[in-house]
C-alpha cells in the first residue's frame, strides 16, 4: 500500500464527516501552515467556478462548509482534498447521483464502507472499459496516421 492509499484510508476511518481519499490535483500550491480559506481563494486553487462550489454544497456533494463571522465560506484543507476527490470522480464519468451517494456513505461512517467499495468498484470497470475503447481507437488512429505518412512519403519520392 502506498503512503497516499494508506492516508487516503485513514482519512476514511476518521469520525469526521468530511474527509476524502485523495489529495486534489494542485493547481496552485497551498499557503504553509493555513488552513482556511475564502471562496476566491478555492476558485483559484481549484479551477472551479464559486457557483459550482456553492451548487456542490447545496447538493451535498461537499460536506457542511464552516463560515465566517460575516458569513463567508471558509475552506479548509480537508475541503481542498475532497474536491480533489469529487474532481477524479468527475473525470471517471461517474454521475452526480452517484458522486452525492458516495458523499453521503463517506458521511454515514464506517458501516458503509461495503457500498462504498462497491460504488467504486463499479465506476472503476466502467473506467477499464472506456480506457480499452480508447486504445482500440488510439490503435485505428495511429494505423491511418501511418499510412497517410507512407502515402506521403510514396508521393515525394514519385515527384523527386
Amino acid at each position: 500500500m502506498t503512503v497516499m492509499e494508506t492516508t487516503a484510508e485513514a482519512a476514511e476511518t476518521s469520525t469526521s464527516p468530511d474527509l476524502c481519499a485523495a489529495p486534489p490535483e494542485r493547481r496552485l500550491r497551498r499557503p504553509d501552515g493555513q488552513d482556511n480559506y475564502t471562496i476566491s481563494e478555492v476558485v483559484a486553487y481549484t479551477g472551479l467556478t464559486a457557483h459550482t462550489l456553492r451548487w456542490y454544497e447545496r447538493i451535498g456533494l461537499m460536506p457542511h462548509i464552516d463560515r465566517s463571522h460575516t458569513g463567508q465560506r471558509r475552506y479548509t484543507n480537508r475541503d481542498l482534498d475532497w474536491l480533489g476527490l469529487v474532481g477524479k470522480l468527475r473525470l471517471t464519468g461517474m454521475p452526480v447521483a452517484d458522486m452525492v451517494r458516495y458523499a453521503e456513505l463517506v458521511r454515514e461512517g464506517d458501516h458503509t464502507y461495503m457500498e462504498r467499495y462497491e460504488l467504486l468498484e463499479a465506476t472503476r470497470r466502467d473506467v477499464k472499459s472506456r480506457i480499452a475503447e480508447l486504445q482500440d481507437t488510439l490503435a485505428v488512429l495511429d494505423r491511418k496516421i501511418t499510412f497517410y505518412a507512407d502515402a506521403g512519403r510514396a508521393l515525394a519520392s514519385e515527384r523527386s
